[in-house]
């Protein structure tokens, strides 16, 4: 039978869309992966279990909000913090002492469900605020060594593997989660989630060292605390990489849509079955569909006018949203503008990593995590003042039509940002590394 001869091509073109998985190739990036992934499900899992515990043993969703905000000051402090520590010393020994710290925190609030009374808010708060705090130094180390890993041009792959494995975690552990907590035991949730840490650590523990360029001897305190300063200093300097939160922050302000949810699912939406679980489900959905078909993303250069492209489509999208009149049209609209957040995180995230000096990775990672964590809050709380005054489709309308137009405007506003291309961004670092440079000589 004689070969057709475009099948290569077309095999080709379907490899081109599926997730690109050529980083898994590399050993330390699967160690880094594999820690993501054995972690991800059991975090997923915690993060329901501590407010169903709140609610048990308060009856009160003040208290549940309160929690919110208990595990959201060390997020923010230690997210900073984290990064400037990530920047001034070896950053495998940091991913592995964090994974340690979570893994017996998640220990302990196994134990802490199996107190009389089954628990102790005091000590829920802290133990939550505790595993707040170590997810918020580790992330920014384990993100800031990506590029010295995989290399400059395998960063949007590299992220978008973990980002899917993320929207999968955040979509089957609370499904995981409802079904455990059916059967009466919270242990089994906060077990699952140390066991994974646990497995964690064995695999960090197998890189190599990963000091940042120039750190040399053991971490003084003081000067990470000084390198927070720093690192914002930095920021003020370099509009491309500021301009990666200033967009993200305009996107979860302005259309954030959780806050309006319960509201839909009683009135809109209140004759469709589960339709609160569906809303919900939305935006991840969208999100880890794009990032299975997302090999495409790794292979653009005009990273900055893509990321403005993107965010636009979630502007469109959730103007789409607010208008929908039948719950599949909704969730469909919702998984768009998850599809266009999985693209603008990912190359955000990738800017950030090879457009910044490798000495200044850590803190901007640990803005990113800070701005990730503080943009939806603010977005719930813009949405449900103007859904209670003005309606839940002028709340969403309004909020989708100035992000698009926002978008325009930093394109005009910003050309720096939407002219950036990935085949540059060793230029870029260089040139922020040299301007370092100078501004130490003169200090």
């Amino acid at each position: 039978m004689k070969k057709d001869p475009a099948e290569p091509e077309r095999v080709r073109g379907r490899r081109g869309w599926a997730l690109d998985t050529t980083p898994l190739r590399n050993r330390a990036y699967r160690r880094i992966f594999g820690g993501v992934a054995v972690t991800m499900l059991g975090q997923q899992m915690t993060l329901v279990a501590v407010p169903y515990q709140v609610y048990q043993l308060t009856g009160s969703s003040l208290m549940v909000g309160v929690t919110s905000m208990v595990a959201l000051v060390p997020l923010v402090v230690f997210g900073l913090l984290g990064g400037a520590i990530a920047d001034a010393m070896d950053r495998r020994t940091l991913m592995v002492v964090t994974s340690v710290g979570a893994a017996v925190t998640s220990a302990l609030l196994a134990v802490q469900a199996l107190l009389p009374g089954d628990g102790n808010l005091a000590v829920l708060w802290v133990l939550a605020a505790a595993v707040s705090g170590f997810a918020a130094v580790n992330q920014p180390a384990r993100s800031a060594v990506i590029p010295a890993i995989v290399g400059q041009a395998g960063v949007p792959a590299a992220n978008a593997l973990a980002m899917t494995v993320r929207q999968a975690g955040v979509i089957v552990g609370p499904l995981l989660a409802g079904l455990l907590i059916g059967l009466g035991d919270l242990t089994i949730l906060y077990t699952i989630d140390a066991i994974g840490f646990v497995a964690a650590v064995f695999l960090l523990r197998g890189l190599p060292p990963l000091p940042p360029e120039g750190v040399t001897g053991p971490l003084r305190l003081g000067a990470a605390v000084r390198g927070v300063g720093e690192g914002f200093a930095f920021l003020r300097t370099q509009p491309v990489l500021l301009m990666t939160f200033v967009v993200d922050v305009i996107a979860m302000l302005f259309a954030w849509p959780q806050a309006v949810f319960p509201e839909l699912s009683q009135t809109t939406f209140a004759g469709d079955a589960n339709s609160l679980g569906w809303l919900f489900a939305g935006v991840s959905i969208g999100s880890l569909l794009m990032g299975l078909t997302s090999g495409w993303v790794s292979r653009v250069d005009r990273q900055g006018a893509v990321v403005l492209a993107a965010i636009a489509v979630w502007g469109v999208a959730i103007v789409g949203f607010g208008l929908a009149s039948s719950l599949w049209l909704a969730v469909l609209c919702l998984a768009v503008a998850g599809a266009g957040d999985m693209v603008s995180a990912v190359l955000r995230s990738s800017m950030l990593q090879t457009a910044a000096p490798d000495e200044m990775r850590g803190r901007m990672q640990g803005v990113f995590i800070v701005v990730v964590a503080g943009g939806p809050r603010l977005g719930d709380l813009r949405a449900g003042v103007m859904a209670s005054s003005l309606g839940v489709t002028t709340a969403m309308v309004s909020g989708g039509v100035v992000i698009v137009v926002a978008m325009a405007v930093v394109a005009l506003a910003v050309p720096s940002f939407s002219a950036f291309r990935a085949s540059r961004s060793a230029e870029v670092a260089e040139a922020a590394r040299a301007r370092l440079a100078q501004e130490s000589a003169t200090d």
